[in-house]
């Protein structure tokens, strides 16, 4: 195991620049980089920018615990689908109708970001095609399992899951679920933060991402969407 004395990425730019030199054997490939917002993408757009691919996005979100905002007891698919940490859901002692109104309330989060993001990217085919996605870390893992399930749907016929850092539980949750996974740093650490993996960190916002998605297409726009 190794033990960093600092935070082993500068930003989610140099995380993403490590990442790809992992996903190198999919470089000039039909593979599709999903990138899931927000953190998600500035890592994603320089995996693109390396392996010459495709820019797409996936839209799942955890489902927040009420009293604990940054932890996740599940994740909703882009499809409307819950995917949930069940052993957790019991220990929370969760009714199925309060999940159900947690969710909600991520759906419409979900809708908003689409049709933000939509506007500078269409929506690509992946069907018969690799598809690689992208988070800037995997804590809980649950994020990610929508996003595969939603991918998987879409009728992808291998599925990459890729991260710079990830917790060792979540690490093993997606490998159970995804045909390969990319993970340069896995923490067996307890307790697990991303954010303590980044030397410079903070959550991005809708403008950052939008100017980000704009400065990729601007240059590689022939490859986002064909």
């Amino acid at each position: 195991m190794t033990t960093y004395h600092e935070p082993p990425f500068r930003d989610r730019i140099d995380a993403g620049r490590l990442l790809a030199e992992n996903l190198k054997g999919y470089q000039n490939s039909d593979a599709i980089v999903f990138a899931i917002p927000r953190g998600g993408i500035p890592v994603a757009i320089e995996v693109a920018k390396k392996l010459g691919s495709k820019l797409d996005i996936i839209v799942p979100r955890k489902i927040p615990i009420p009293y604990n905002t940054e932890a996740g007891y599940g994740a909703v698919t882009e499809d409307g689908a819950i995917v949930l940490n069940e052993p957790l859901v019991k220990q929370l002692r969760f009714t199925r109708q309060q999940i159900e109104r947690h969710a909600e309330a991520v759906r419409a989060e979900i809708r908003r970001r689409q049709s933000v993001y939509r506007a500078i990217l269409s929506p690509s085919s992946v069907e018969g095609k690799t598809a690689i996605i992208i988070d800037d870390g995997l804590a809980s893992g649950y994020t990610m399992m929508a996003a595969i399930r939603s991918i998987r749907q879409q009728g992808a016929t291998k599925i990459v899951a890729a991260a710079p850092v990830a917790s060792s539980g979540a690490w093993e949750l997606v490998k159970s679920a995804a045909d390969e996974v990319a993970c340069p740093v896995v923490s067996h650490h307890y307790p697990f933060a991303v954010a303590g993996f980044y030397r410079h960190w903070y959550d991005l916002t809708d403008e950052e991402v939008i100017r980000d998605l704009e400065g990729f297409m601007k240059d590689y726009g022939g490859r986002a969407n064909d």
